[in-house]
């Protein structure tokens, strides 16, 4: 999947296309709204997460003209949480909408979410492992017939792995995604979070260790 993210601070920018190409999509970043309409004009995204305060732009007034000539999916970031501006934004063409601070969870989420809504795309929304049933878009997770109570950075954890099915996905990565840290020292929480999630799904192998190296779900 091509995103086109929207971001005039190189920093966050930066830090989401890693998130984005971490988990497999192409993410072209750029810093201003001239830019983001140049780049729909000239190869169309599968979606766009358009920063609604730019330095040369109003976000509004961007996401009103790329929609006059795309129905390419818009999810809206912004630093305003207020009613009015969320409202704003979703009439001027905006699919969806969401407030900085910016989980990567809930990030990824929402982008399937508006694909799924936009196009039908067959993003997947649950993840299977035995019979264990990880729905990312509820954050719930059922073992046969029973539910599974999961803290949220449980849940967190387990649906950084159930995205990257099968794939090994590096402990400093998982603490960066989950924790919004990738300092290493910091190992022993994840490994504690890791024999808590394990213990919570009995005796079913779904997280498997990866020595030296981080963690997979289990094929």
């Amino acid at each position: 999947m091509r995103v086109l993210l929207v971001e005039d601070d190189p920093v966050l920018g930066d830090a989401l296309r890693r998130t984005l190409v971490a988990h497999g999509h192409v993410a072209e970043l750029v810093g201003s709204g001239s830019a983001a309409l140049a780049s729909v004009a000239e190869r169309e995204p599968d979606v766009v997460l358009l920063d609604m305060g730019l330095p040369d732009r109003d976000g509004i007034g961007v996401c009103r003209e790329i929609r006059t000539r795309s129905r390419v999916p818009i999810l809206a970031i912004t630093g305003r949480g207020d009613v009015a501006a969320r409202v704003q934004g979703l009439r001027s063409g905006a699919d969806d909408y969401l407030v900085k601070p910016v989980a990567t969870d809930e990030l990824l989420a929402r982008i399937e979410a508006v694909l799924r809504r936009a196009t039908g795309a067959a993003v997947a929304a649950t993840v299977t492992v035995g019979d264990v049933v990880v729905d990312l878009d509820r954050r719930a997770v059922t073992a046969g017939d029973d539910d599974v109570g999961l803290t949220r950075k449980e849940f967190d954890l387990l649906a950084a792995l159930a995205r990257r099915e099968g794939a090994v996905v590096p402990r400093t990565e998982l603490l960066e995604q989950v924790w919004g840290i990738a300092d290493a020292s910091a190992a022993r929480t994840l490994e504690a979070h890791v024999a808590s999630l394990r213990s919570k799904l009995g005796a079913r192998e779904v997280v498997v260790t990866v020595r030296g190296v981080g963690y997979r779900l289990a094929r």
